[in-house]
């Protein structure tokens, strides 16, 4: 038995809506998901650093990269450090133009494992805003971050030991292919 051109419509209308709908509702669920779980979601931006300090140490290891296209060094002189949770912590990541040319780029931020994604708050990074670099120009970039004390009541995260922190730096006028701000 075959349905009737009318059903099969109605069904193909009620399936594009269906799409439609998820489509247009994809980034703000994701964003809803992200900040209720840490899961994948943006680091928070905080203006200074917790007030309380906890007890407990976790070694934060930084990671650099350059998209493919971007003719610049960029990497942490320092790879790992050791950090109290509720500490303001100070990195430095070191870009260098490497072309005859201005290049203006933009560093996308993530923290692995990505369920501490939401403890990672960042008080000052030149992950905020455009670096531009004149053509064999080095600058120093800083980043003041602090891992939330919170994150030694979850429990969920007791046997993380090691958090990572990377940074890839894309030209500023071509869009990263991936989101900007995950953690």
């Amino acid at each position: 038995m075959n349905p009737s051109p009318g059903k099969t419509a109605a069904l193909l209308m009620v399936v594009i809506a269906a799409m439609l709908g998820l489509v247009v509702g994809s980034v703000p669920l994701y964003r809803a998901f992200c900040q209720a779980t840490g899961i994948g979601g943006p680091p928070r931006q905080v203006a200074a650093a917790s007030e309380r300090v906890a007890e407990r140490w976790v070694k934060i290891r930084f990671d650099a990269s350059v998209a493919k296209g971007l003719d610049w060094r960029f990497s942490p002189p320092v790879g790992e450090m050791r950090v109290r949770l509720g500490e303001d912590t100070l990195a430095v990541f070191t870009a260098t133009n490497l072309s005859d040319r201005p290049v203006t780029g933009n560093a996308v931020f993530n923290a692995t494992p990505d369920k501490i994604g939401r403890y990672v708050a960042k008080i000052q990074c030149f992950c905020f805003t455009e670096q531009e670099l004149q053509p064999g120009q080095s600058l120093d970039m800083p980043v003041t971050f602090v891992i939330d004390p919170a994150m030694a009541e979850d429990p969920h995260a007791e046997e993380v030991s090691t958090i990572t922190l990377s940074y890839t730096f894309f030209r500023a006028n071509e869009p990263a292919s991936i989101g900007r701000g995950r953690s």
